[in-house]
């Protein structure tokens, strides 16, 4: 939970601000203080490249002034200077054109907010000193420079901290805190005398003990850049692809990201008019939960207040919620769910990843996407990947230089098989997916 002192400090700054705009003309007032500090270490072959520790603070202001809105923000929160910010913000307010569609949030969806304890604060990264972040960084390198292959290797070490309240003019009180931490390096090889194969890997989450130490980090970027060597155009062909657990997740978020009632309003979604019917494969479902333990996404009210509940968005094939906030929401004729995606999680299969890959026999295995688009508005895509050749259930020759085309809807009622391996440093908890009779352009 906040720290109980610095989340009341916080919280009275929001109420002030509230306060400051109300006396000025507002009608309704929404207030958020937040406090942030982040740092990074990056060490390039064998020498400690860069260090940043930023520390920010600022105060943001949502307006309704006489039926119209804007919002304003700042980093001067001596309070009377901010009292003639404040002023100012509700006159230029008062100047804009009207919007009927913009009213603060309803406060009966600030009701029912849960209070279960989330785990979002690791007091082992508060403790992490400049000599465990460079140690880290100094065995990631020397790791990463195993073979004599490697031309080049970076590795990181980064951590956040951040703190928020939120004050409404009318009822809204709410503070939170949390905190992440994570290692990544990427690595360069040598392949003949012109290619450069490339491989990374990272892990980030709310606490330290949770991650796979850094040593299995570096491992793994150099292990991927290695897998890289021999790589060749992949063939034209329609056969199944299996899809790596974080390129799922890449995968997913293309697909639900024009789930908002911003992108439906607007006539930018293929899942317009489409709640309750069947627009993907019957073995896909997913929920957003806000409430997972140490979930990189969790909370217990979203950016308007709304209290957070677990949401179905996909069960079995058929839509079933949005992401609606309050103005789109209006616009759209829309109830409010949501305006703001929080964890989103998977249900999981029983196969684990070489399972799926001796079930399929042979195939595309995509590692991950390289460039292409999707296009919200009909779900049509074309992506680029690099991966491998499946080959008698097992991972053959690495492939690159290829493209996925198709359309997601299309593609996800061609869902076969889901993995019960899912991607663990992602809100987006998706695992291995095999998708059956999709068209590859190759060779």
């Amino acid at each position: 939970m906040p720290d109980s002192k610095r989340a009341h400090d916080l919280l009275k700054s929001a109420h002030d601000a509230v306060a400051m705009a109300k006396r000025a003309g507002a009608n309704d007032v929404w207030a958020g203080v937040a406090r942030s500090r982040s740092v990074s270490f990056t060490y390039r072959d064998g020498t400690l490249e860069k260090v940043e520790d930023s520390t920010s603070r600022g105060l943001s202001l949502r307006l309704y002034v006489d039926g119209r809105y804007s919002s304003h923000g700042t980093t001067d929160l001596e309070p009377a200077r901010l009292e003639s910010f404040v002023r100012e913000a509700v006159a230029v307010t008062r100047a804009l054109q009207p919007d009927p569609h913009r009213e603060i949030t309803d406060p009966s969806l600030f009701a029912n907010r849960p209070d279960d304890e989330l785990e979002r604060v690791d007091p082992a990264i508060a403790e992490l000193g400049r000599d465990k972040r460079e140690a880290w960084c100094k065995t990631m390198d020397e790791l990463a420079h195993a073979d004599d292959r490697v031309i080049s290797a970076e590795c990181g070490v980064f951590s956040g901290h951040s703190e928020s309240a939120s004050a409404s003019s009318n009822g809204f009180a709410g503070t939170a805190e949390g905190d992440y931490a994570g290692y990544s390096t990427s690595v360069t090889v040598r392949e003949d005398a012109d290619k450069r194969p490339e491989g990374s890997y990272y892990a980030v989450g709310r606490f330290l003990d949770e991650l796979p130490g850094p040593e299995e980090i570096a491992r793994e970027a150099l292990k991927r850049a290695l897998d890289r060597i021999g790589s060749r155009k992949g063939p034209t062909t329609r056969t199944t692809m299996v899809v790596d657990h974080q390129a799922a997740s890449s995968l997913l978020w293309r697909t639900i990201g024009p789930a908002s009632a911003a992108a439906i309003q607007q006539g930018r979604s293929f899942w317009k008019g489409q709640e309750g019917k069947q627009l993907f494969g019957k073995k896909l479902t997913v929920i957003d939960d806000p409430l997972i333990p140490r979930g990189l996404s969790s909370r217990h009210y979203d950016g308007e207040g709304i209290s957070a509940r677990r949401l179905p968005i996909i069960e079995n094939g058929v839509v079933k919620n949005f992401y609606v906030d309050t103005y789109y929401g209006k616009k759209a004729g829309m109830t409010p769910t949501t305006g703001a995606p929080s964890n989103r999680v998977v249900t999981l299969g029983k196969k684990s990843r070489d399972q799926i890959l001796k079930a399929v026999g042979n195939g595309i295995y995509v590692m991950s996407w390289l460039g292409g688009n999707s296009d919200g508005t009909t779900g049509d895509f074309s992506l680029g990947l690099r991966g491998f050749e499946i080959k008698n259930g097992k991972l053959g020759a690495p492939i690159g230089e290829m493209n996925v085309t198709g359309n997601l809807a299309e593609l996800w009622r061609r869902l076969e098989l889901v993995g019960n391996d899912p991607h663990p440093f992602s809100s987006m908890k998706a695992p291995t997916l095999a998708f059956g009779d999709v068209q590859f352009s190759g060779s």
